[in-house]
């Protein structure tokens, strides 16, 4: 229970310093702070997190069969936010995964798509690779 009230406490910072941060065409310092302090606040209830999808995979009898860790992710794209996903494949590229980015486009401009793309950096206002072998296999929400 105690750890529950901290996992919804930090994803309330997380809701609240990302909302600070106005949505703008342009990369802004309001940006990178939401990037930095979503990342960092992902981090700290990541552990948390994974082990509950993970157990609750394994009862519904969907269990990973690989490793599996909780990251950012980062949507690129009109504005910048931050969320959480579940990454899972062989030990030594969930490893090498830092965060997964998402990038908003649309098809035949009626549909809309979000590609999920696991990358090898915290920070994507920067340089990163795509990290091959690594699904998504989660994707966390925080409610308001």
């Amino acid at each position: 229970m105690k750890t529950r009230k901290r996992v919804l406490g930090l994803f309330a910072a997380l809701a609240l310093t990302v909302s600070v941060s106005a949505p703008a065409p342009a990369i802004d310092l309001g940006d990178l702070i939401g990037v930095v302090g979503g990342g960092l606040l992902v981090k700290t209830v990541a552990g948390p997190i994974n082990d509950f999808i993970n157990t609750a995979t394994l009862n519904k009898g969907v269990k990973v069969e690989g490793h599996t860790k909780v990251v950012p992710i980062v949507t690129i794209g009109s504005g910048t936010s931050i969320g959480a996903a579940q990454v899972a494949g062989p030990k030594g590229v969930v490893d090498a995964t830092k965060a997964v980015a998402q990038l908003d486009v649309s098809f035949q401009g009626r549909i809309g798509v979000k590609v999920l793309v696991p990358i090898d950096s915290e920070n994507p206002l920067q340089r990163f690779k795509r990290v091959q072998g690594v699904g998504v296999s989660a994707i966390i929400d925080y409610r308001l």
